[in-house]
């Protein structure tokens, strides 16, 4: 057991590891990668959520600012309505206990989630197909079918959701945050 470090989640210096993958082909994808590791960060340690996103950030100083905008408003959008998501994730994947999923599986629904509801004008296959591409980059084997399961099961009742959750929407007009 001498091999390893020792482990402290809480230890305050925070190194960030960039994952080299293929270039994300939007500034879209850019941002939900870049969230997608700040979120499973922030479900692994009890660093500080403004210190884990400035950190990210400045591991990669080519990052547009709105990559760096649509990013941070993604993980605080994903922060601030944690406890409905994780309900969803629950509701349509009730086989499987939300903290026995893999942390990487949780955000990446959490993510596709929030944006479902919060951007109601991004096509929902997309969302579906960037979850899954998420799932393909950082999850195991399994993860892209389990992902694609849980939002193909919340496909079938979206419009329903959608009405119900449809006070997390920013219109399209009012995000400063879109990009293209």
């Amino acid at each position: 057991m001498d091999d390893f470090p020792e482990f402290d989640p809480e230890n305050e210096d925070i190194e960030v590891e960039v994952i080299e993958h293929p270039q994300p082909p939007t500034d879209r994808s850019a941002a939900r990668r870049i969230a997608l590791q700040i979120l499973y960060e922030l479900d692994s340690t009890k660093h500080p959520i403004g210190q884990v996103i400035d950190a990210h950030v400045q591991s990669r100083p080519i990052l547009t600012s709105k990559i760096i905008r649509y990013a941070r408003n993604l993980v605080f959008g994903v922060d601030e309505h944690r406890v409905l998501l994780d309900e969803l994730i629950q509701k349509y994947a009730p086989e499987r206990p939300l903290m026995d999923l893999a942390i990487i599986d949780r955000n990446i629904l959490r993510l596709a989630l929030y944006e479902i509801f919060a951007r109601p004008h991004l096509s929902f296959s997309i969302i579906i197909h960037e979850a899954v591409t998420l799932a393909s980059l950082f999850g195991s084997e399994s993860a892209p079918r389990f992902v694609n399961g849980v939002l193909g099961a919340i496909a079938e009742d979206i419009d329903q959701l959608r009405e119900h959750y449809k006070h997390l929407a920013i219109s399209e007009q009012s995000d400063p945050d879109e990009v293209d």
